[in-house]
């Protein structure tokens, strides 16, 4: 449910930012990894803007071995994603974990809207001069867990399993392969 503190106040109150997380970052587990504080908040809508898959100044991620998700303007497009709660002890964090510092990423501000129709204003991230690319299977993988994981729109979650993964077989980072062990394992159980 979101948290009606935040509204108006920039995704902020003191201690406390907003994160919309779109990419690798809807799973669980992933944000987990690096950024212990995140609290799931609620679904979330990004209206005109895309999601888009590329490589930063055309080279292909090493962590993840093809494109990697970004968002663009788009007029009568939606990103559907998730909405974290983090303290801010984790905006360092977060912004390595997106490339911020070698500038793979730009922070933006985005309002995004809630399944309940409230305007909440979040940190997000945009990828800056990336040429459009597929990404791997294994990043569609992680991405569409997350998507389920959360319950994004039925619709949308579709529209991320009918895109194109390029053709790499081979292993991801090792951070990558133990993410998603745990969610193989987990799948398993139930």
């Amino acid at each position: 449910m979101a948290n009606s503190d935040f509204e108006g106040h920039a995704g902020q109150d003191g201690e406390n930012f907003l994160y919309f997380a779109y990419g690798s970052n809807l799973l669980t587990e992933r944000i987990h990894h690096r950024n212990s504080s995140a609290a799931f908040c609620c679904v979330a809508c990004l209206q005109d803007f895309k999601l888009d898959f590329g490589n930063f100044q055309g080279k292909t991620s090493q962590r993840w071995h093809g494109g990697i998700a970004t968002i663009f303007q788009s007029p009568g497009d939606e990103v559907w994603g998730v909405v974290w709660k983090m303290h801010k002890s984790n905006l360092s964090s977060l912004d390595d974990q997106e490339g911020v510092e070698s500038g793979t990423y730009v922070v933006i501000e985005v309002k995004v809207s809630t399944q309940e129709g409230k305007q909440l204003t979040c940190r997000s991230y945009l990828m800056t001069n990336y040429e459009s690319a597929p990404p791997s299977p294994q990043y569609k993988k992680v991405i569409c867990l997350g998507a389920k994981e959360n319950d994004l729109p039925l619709e949308y979650q579709e529209k991320l399993k009918a895109i194109e993964p390029n053709d790499y077989k081979g292993k991801v980072s090792e951070e990558m392969e133990e993410i998603l062990n745990k969610e193989e394992q987990k799948l398993c159980r139930t």
